[in-house]
């Protein structure tokens, strides 16, 4: 990233080309500034904060709320990332020798650690499996 750049923010580098890249041709009117709204939605979605109530950093709050409907909807925030990468890859800022996907650097969940050790049941005597005690004609409707 670039310096002077607030933490958890992209720069103007990786938002310029990855948006263009994932956007496609313009059409229509002039867009405003993508990255106002690539910082503005992962900002309302940390935080929590009612669109109406985003900071004026993150541009017009109507653009970041319908950027944030319409473009997970037409693919562009899963085409942003490969955009990036790509953008890397091709100036050279990846070393793919040192990528390496384990899955023992995952800790198990507690449930999949080990099951307990139990017997399984043995059937009650005098009745079928699945069946359930019987009832008495007291039990039944109309019983006096």
């Amino acid at each position: 990233m670039e310096r002077g750049v607030p933490r958890r923010q992209a720069t103007h580098a990786v938002v310029t080309g990855a948006t263009s890249a994932a956007l496609g041709p313009a059409r229509g009117g002039r867009w405003n500034d993508h990255r106002t709204v690539v910082n503005g939605v992962p900002f309302q979605v940390r935080t929590g904060v009612p669109s109406r109530d985003l900071p004026e950093r993150h541009g017009s709050w109507k653009t970041v709320h319908e950027r944030h409907r319409r473009w997970p909807a037409d693919g562009t925030w899963d085409r942003i990332p490969h955009a990036v990468q790509a953008d890397a890859d091709l100036a050279g800022r990846i070393d793919w020798s040192m990528i390496s996907v384990d899955s023992t650097s995952r800790r198990a969940h507690q449930h999949a650690a080990g099951a307990r050790k139990t017997r399984p049941r043995a059937p009650k005597k005098g009745r079928p499996p699945g069946t359930t005690a019987p009832t008495r004609d007291s039990d039944g409707p109309g019983a006096d």
